[in-house]
């Protein structure tokens, strides 16, 4: 890597900015890292910083116009930055970024973790550059995961999907289904317990597909949570995000059984009607996700179930709308993260026929929005009067601090700074369920400080 001397002796000072999933947040601090180990000063985005990255999603049309705004806000902020943008949308559209006033250059997938090397001394040219290959030269597995910015720290597992889902561009942007080792991974966890972080989330594009190597199987994610369930230090781990057809009966015993896996899974459903996941190219139908539901509460009755779900589909109709609605309204979940279908370029759903206008969009997923909140709120109540261990987090506002249950119930006590409780796994009485989705609480004895 040639890099001049007179960078660090410099100390230029560098923010970051990220968009979209939890992924995305664990690239970013190990990119960060990256920067620190050649003497850059990681400072605030509002600080006037030399040096900008910009990490990127592209989900969303909004995804990709809040680029653009990061962009000119970069530039209000600091003198002649120079700015970076990395990340999915770079790897779509590395050369509509370069077009952005004030971007200096575009990174794609296989080429943001060689950033320092390919930008070396961060000199400005009278054009953008653009590094990103092909997605199809997206066959590395690049290790990541956040450190220092959070109570909970994102460990990338998996990178890339080999699905086909007809209104999703994460192939595109990210590329194969790419894991790493259980031996790597396990060395990565036993790092983040000696900086005495409590709580691991597991992250990647398919998280639940992890264990293909050089376009191959090599392992399965559950013999993955098995091996670190063994790790000391870390008190809980958490799965992100996992496919409903990849959730097997044996993940589903192993972690009702575990100490540390917790009682809680996001688990994307997308729609309740096997019309439309047909048509989205799902691997599965309602059938299979209500008995995975199903399975979840009658092996772990405390545990909290995330659904994703897409309104306004190409093709779905309110009756389609209605079975959905009625599909979730009868199953044990606890919330619901709801999406509008946005059209993507490149998606086989951009060109379906029976595109869904914009008012009934947002009519469907006030709707579910609202169903969300009434599933919450009945989840909460469930533990009302229990007592139960909260990780308080560097979350305070309005004289609470604000943590997480076991099984992703917010909790708020009220707050003196001589509690020393963020990082402290605490038990916490549960007395009320607020409208805002938050367990009020009552700490059960103070924690004595080590």
């Amino acid at each position: 890597m040639a890099l001049t001397g007179t960078i660090s002796e410099k100390k230029k000072k560098v923010a970051f900015y990220t968009l979209g999933c939890k992924l995305n947040f664990s690239e970013t601090s190990s990119i960060m890292r990256m920067f620190q180990n050649y003497g850059y000063k990681k400072v605030n985005f509002e600080d006037s910083p030399d040096i900008f990255v910009i990490n990127t999603c592209s989900v969303t049309e909004n995804a990709d116009k809040k680029c653009r705004h990061i962009v000119k806000e970069a530039q209000k902020v600091s003198k002649d930055p120079y700015i970076i943008v990395v990340g999915c949308y770079a790897q779509l559209k590395p050369r509509e970024i370069a077009e952005i006033p004030g971007v200096d250059a575009v990174l794609g997938a296989s080429e943001k973790f060689r950033l320092l090397e390919l930008l070396d001394d961060f000199e400005k040219h009278p054009r953008a550059l653009v590094y990103a290959q092909d997605i199809s030269e997206a066959t590395t597995f690049n290790s990541a995961y956040s450190i220092n910015d959070r109570t909970r720290t994102f460990l990338k597992i998996q990178d890339g999907c080999d699905y086909s889902c007809s209104f999703c561009t994460i192939p595109l942007a990210r590329g194969k289904s790419r894991s790493d080792t259980i031996e790597n991974v396990v060395k990565s966890a036993r790092e983040i317990a000696e900086r005495e972080v409590k709580e691991i989330v597991l992250t990647g594009v398919n998280t639940g597909d992890f264990g293909i190597r050089n376009g191959k199987r090599a392992f399965q994610f559950v013999d993955l949570i098995k091996e670190l369930d063994k790790v000391d230090g870390i008190e809980r781990f958490r799965i992100s995000s996992i496919e409903p057809n990849l959730l097997s009966r044996e993940i589903i015993q192993f972690v009702a059984n575990s100490d540390k896996f917790v009682h809680h899974f996001h688990i994307p459903l997308q729609s309740g009607s096997n019309k439309i996941l047909r048509l989205m190219r799902r691997r599965y139908m309602r059938e299979l996700y209500e008995e995975r539901v199903n399975l979840i509460r009658k092996s772990m009755p405390d545990c909290c179930i995330g659904v994703d779900v897409i309104v306004g589909f190409p093709g779905e109709t309110h009756d389609d709308f209605l079975e959905t609605y009625n599909f979730i309204n009868g199953l044990d979940i606890s919330y619901l993260h709801v999406f509008s279908y946005s059209e993507r370029p490149d998606t086989p759903a951009i060109s379906m026929a029976g595109a869904v206008a914009s008012e009934d969009r947002k009519n469907r997923s006030k709707m579910l929005r609202s169903l969300s909140i009434k599933k919450r709120r009945h989840f909460y109540e469930q533990f009302t009067g229990h007592t139960m261990k909260v990780l308080f987090e560097k979350d305070i506002e309005s004289g609470k601090i604000h943590g997480f249950t076991g099984n992703y119930i917010r909790v708020a006590v009220k707050y003196s700074p001589d509690d020393d409780l963020i990082n402290r796994i605490v038990d916490v009485r549960l007395t009320e369920a607020s409208p805002q989705g938050i367990m009020q609480g009552e700490l059960v004895e103070k924690p004595v400080s080590v």
